[in-house]
């Protein structure tokens, strides 16, 4: 789909500041606005080590090349002299260089300049969709775009075709064996429960391996390298291992998988019981999966995640029976805080048949609200 008069170069600039989820996000929405709305894109980004860990296609020494049909080039400092795009997208306030503003003021006609905000459920989010600001120093005007769930926002990050792929996936026992043989495991067994944990340092993952190691039906922990090190070696009394190892203590069987790319990541998802994730970009990914997921907010100071945890599961847990509401709301708060998992899980995993029906109806339901490349793609014509 094109729209009339749409801007057809657009610059996209990221800072990683979490290692995954900023540059994940900018990755896919630059891939989205280039394969589906036909646009030229520039993904302008500060880290490209951390980068190629999701892309194994991008080469971290190069300073510009050409990827999936999207142009990368290295953020340096000094910037070098470019033409600025028409559309520019300052994601998550990461402050564009000074020479490339003052080359936008320069412009004839002034670029689209737009800050990607972070996604969240809260209220105030439709009210500062859209906003402009003026520079006070220049003559240029920022538009503030927010991703969310509600119809006012800017919609979440979904490719046309991904509803298909995961599908079609879901239906195939051979891809699915396929994909398991890949990890190095065999497909689960009719009892095992298959979980992935992608969480933040700190987090109380050996409280949960401790209940998972006393269940009674067998559960593998699926948690990419680098994940959960301290915690991992601290309940196995081992050094975390590499990719390919594994630990077992009763029931429980931790798996440690390789970083893995976007795509082969959303089958993990796909293919799991059950999905911890964190951030942003695997918090999205995880609801496209149709399966039960437990968020994990970054933390900020002053517990500021806790209210965006909350504005989330008012939404989420509208349309859930009351006991199935409270147990999410139970487990994902004391998942966040690392308090009282004990009893919060069983009640929450109990709940798991009523939760794999409500995540197909949830992803349908945000589907119709229309993605963030698209809604992006229709504002930015509006502004110019």
């Amino acid at each position: 789909m094109t729209y009339m008069h749409q801007p057809k170069f657009w610059d996209v600039f990221c800072k990683v500041v979490d290692n995954y989820g900023d540059i994940g996000v900018c990755w896919r929405l630059a891939r989205q606005l280039a394969s589906e709305h036909g646009l030229r894109v520039r993904l302008i980004v500060d880290d490209l080590s951390a980068f190629r860990r999701i892309c194994n296609d991008i080469d971290a020494t190069q300073a510009v090349q050409t990827c999936r049909g999207v142009e990368v080039r290295h953020w340096v400092e000094p910037f070098p002299d470019i033409e600025p795009a028409q559309v520019v997208v300052e994601a998550f306030a990461c402050e564009l260089p000074e020479p490339y503003v003052q080359a936008m003021a320069a412009q004839a006609v002034k670029p689209c300049w737009i800050n990607l905000e972070y996604l969240s459920a809260e209220g105030w989010v439709d009210e500062c969709h859209g906003m402009a600001s003026p520079s006070p120093r220049l003559p240029l005007i920022k538009h503030f775009f927010f991703p969310g769930f509600a119809p006012k926002t800017g919609g979440v990050p979904m490719e046309r075709d991904l509803p298909e792929r995961r599908l079609a996936f879901q239906q195939d026992a051979g891809a699915q064996a396929a994909f398991w043989q890949e990890l190095g495991l065999a497909p689960p067994s009719a009892t095992e429960s298959r979980i992935s944990l992608f969480c933040y340092p700190d987090s109380r993952v050996e409280a949960l391996f401790a209940l998972w190691r006393e269940q009674i039906a067998p559960v593998t922990c699926l948690v990419p390298e680098g994940i959960a090190g301290e915690a991992i070696a601290a309940f196995f009394g081992q050094a975390a291992s590499a990719a390919g190892g594994l630990l077992k203590q009763g029931n429980l069987e931790v798996r440690i998988l390789p970083f893995m790319e976007q795509d082969f990541y959303d089958r993990l998802l796909w293919a799991c019981d059950c999905n911890f994730v964190r951030g942003e970009d695997s918090f999205v990914r995880a609801q496209w999966a149709l399966k039960p997921l437990v968020w994990q907010p970054y933390p900020q100071t002053q517990e500021a995640h806790l209210s965006k945890l909350e504005a989330f599961l008012r939404i989420y847990c509208r349309e859930l029976p009351a006991e199935t509401a409270e147990a999410v709301s139970a487990f994902w708060k004391a998942w966040s805080r690392g308090e009282a998992l004990g009893v919060a899980w069983p009640v929450f995993w109990k709940q798991r048949a009523i939760l794999a029906r409500h995540a197909e109806a949830w992803a349908t339901a945000l589907r119709e609200k229309g993605d963030m490349a698209t809604r992006l793609a229709e504002f930015c014509p509006d502004t110019l």
